[in-house]
């Protein structure tokens, strides 16, 4: 079996799947836990990202949604996936102050050192010392 050769069709994704995977990370970001967890069961990556790297996890923790993150990486997901830019869901979780998240991901087994900013890096640049100490990093 050959690789596919440009112009056969190959590089077109199916308007529908678009369509599919759009409504999945509206459910991430809106925090539907149960028609994520759904989703997942039936089959869609529980590590799928957008076209910016962002995962499921990554937009359900920077949207505040706790039980979300927890059915994601309960399925599979990496707690840890950063994103394009090297940005990891604890890291957003610390930046926009979701204390439940940070919560969450530390007890999924994610590393505060991780990615560009790291949580720690984002807890000293907002100064909040109280993550700082959850994170063992004073």
């Amino acid at each position: 079996m050959s690789a596919p050769e440009a112009g056969d069709g190959a590089d077109q994704v199916d308007p529908e799947v678009v369509e599919l995977a759009s409504r999945i990370f509206d459910l991430a970001r809106s925090g539907d836990t149960a028609a994520l967890a759904e989703y997942v069961d039936a089959g869609v990556p529980a590590n799928l990202t957008n076209d910016k790297g962002d995962s499921l996890v990554m937009l359900s923790a920077y949207h505040g949604h706790a039980a979300a993150v927890e059915a994601l990486v309960s399925r599979g997901a990496d707690p840890d996936r950063a994103n394009d830019r090297g940005q990891t869901p604890l890291a957003g979780a610390v930046f926009k102050g979701e204390d439940e998240v940070i919560r969450a991901l530390l007890a999924a087994g994610a590393d505060p050192e991780a990615g560009t900013p790291s949580a720690v890096d984002t807890a000293r640049m907002f100064g909040k010392g109280e993550l700082l100490k959850l994170f063992g990093a004073e």
